[in-house]
């Protein structure tokens, strides 16, 4: 006898991390991108689209008590998880998920004693028309509600610490070899506006809906109601029903150019936050920081004394997993065979699942930041190690004084094996040809002052 190995889902038998170990950091997005938060948002838009052919009125829908508006938007405003297994069940005989939701509102048309009017739920639509202004709106909602705030919440974490380190100078690497000095909250400064610049850009995509009937052209409405302006309909019920902006030329399915531009911008983000987990990774294995300790937390399994940088390596492999399928979703979902195939159904389901990913670095990344504790006499002692980085200023300073060749000077002077200090920099200074002036300037330079100017 074969033995039942069915389980009930859980967050240890999930295949996702993102629904399974991760599942505490992603969950607020599962109103959203779950296949019931789909479910809830197309019977939104049938409801929605149903309240507005009454407010034209339509002739058949004129003498629908407007006062029921509130009763039919109960519908989704308290739809539950049992309402979503009801169109699930449909759906099992129909095989077709957005027939499924028109079965289910006019079971809650007759409910409501609404029967005469029933046959204009979902009148002169295709499924695509619900999918792509459901689909939409809830990414809109979900980035909005969700993602977004984590974002701010991040670049305000980072705008904090800019602020703490502003007076902290530290040895830059360029190439990886020592370079002119900088200040470690400009260099956290830098991400801040990385990060402003894209959130401006995005600001400017819109989320875009397609809207037309079967193949974009309204020909089932007008067919109908040759009379009406559907164009016009269609715009407004879109822009200010659902609040999305209403592609004007489409098939049978949205273009999504515009949301393909989205995924592309969240990917620069993304890399952003790659860029920032790197270099903070970097420094902790230089001892510029270290980390908080949490009692009875184990960094190595065989070393007890590590502790291991491991959120800013969540956050980096997170950001892994989002960056491929996002670059999936920009490359694939513009392209479709002529007025419309399938594959695009497939893959917007997953809209959520780089999403989930992102959410995981953003929180990992935070988490990382909040242990970091500054180690202030490493960064003087690598400024103090490594004066040859002050040739720069003194061979500026050589050049406004018009001194023949500083820069080689220099060069002889720094690219030796011998170790170069502050006495062998004081001791090349007294040994130029320059006013008692420009010396006593050039003895002020040090690493740790020659550092810039500050624009934040």
């Amino acid at each position: 006898m074969q033995k039942n190995t069915n389980m009930n889902l859980s967050a240890l038998n999930a295949i996702s991390p993102i629904d399974g170990r991760y599942r505490s950091k992603t969950e607020k997005l599962g109103r959203y991108f779950s296949e019931e938060g789909l479910i809830k948002y197309r019977v939104q838009v049938e409801v929605e689209y149903f309240i507005a052919l009454c407010e034209i009125p339509l002739p058949q829908l004129s003498a629908f008590d407007q006062q029921l508006f509130s009763d039919l938007r109960n519908i989704y405003e308290t739809f539950t998880s049992e309402d979503a297994l009801r169109i699930k069940d449909i759906e099992s005989v129909t095989n077709h998920d957005v027939k499924a939701v028109e079965y289910f509102l006019k079971e809650k048309f007759d409910d409501l004693q609404l029967s005469d009017y029933k046959e204009f739920i979902h009148f002169g639509l295709t499924s695509q028309d619900i999918n792509n202004t459901a689909t939409p709106l809830s990414l809109k909602m979900g980035f909005e509600q969700v993602m977004m705030p984590e974002i701010l919440s991040l670049k305000e974490q980072l705008n904090d610490r800019a602020k703490e380190w502003r007076d902290i100078p530290m040895l830059a690497r360029t190439h990886g070899q020592a370079a002119s000095p900088t200040v470690l909250g400009k260099e956290i400064f830098v991400f801040v506006e990385r990060l402003n610049n894209q959130l401006e850009m995005l600001a400017q995509i819109p989320y875009a809906a397609k809207f037309g009937g079967a193949t974009g052209n309204f020909n089932a409405h007008y067919v109908a109601f040759p009379q009406m302006n559907w164009v016009d309909f269609g715009n407004k019920f879109v822009g200010e029903k659902l609040g999305l902006n209403r592609l004007q030329n489409t098939t049978q399915i949205e273009h999504y150019d515009y949301m393909a531009a989205f995924f592309d911008n969240l990917k620069r983000i993304n890399n952003i936050m790659l860029d920032l987990d790197r270099d903070i990774w970097t420094y902790v294995s230089m001892d510029y920081f270290k980390q908080k300790i949490k009692k009875g937390e184990v960094g190595s399994s065989a070393m007890p004394h590590k502790v291991n940088p491991i959120d800013f390596e969540n956050s980096e492999g997170n950001i892994g997993l989002a960056n491929a399928i996002m670059e999936h979703l920009a490359a694939k979902l513009p392209v479709s065979r002529l007025q419309r195939d399938l594959t695009d159904s497939t893959v917007t389901r997953n809209l959520g699942v780089p999403l989930g990913h992102m959410l995981i670095a953003i929180k990992s990344l935070q988490k990382g930041l909040g242990k970091l504790i500054l180690n202030e006499e490493k960064l003087a002692a690598d400024l103090e190690n490594n004066w040859p980085v002050v040739a720069e200023a003194i061979q500026t300073i050589l050049r406004r004084e018009n001194y023949p060749n500083p820069y080689e000077a220099l060069k002889d002077l720094t690219r030796t094996n011998e170790k170069i200090n502050a006495e062998t920099i004081a001791r090349f200074v007294e040994g130029l040809n320059v006013s008692d002036e420009v010396k006593e300037e050039l003895k002020k330079i040090r690493p740790s002052n020659y550092t810039g100017v500050l624009n934040y």
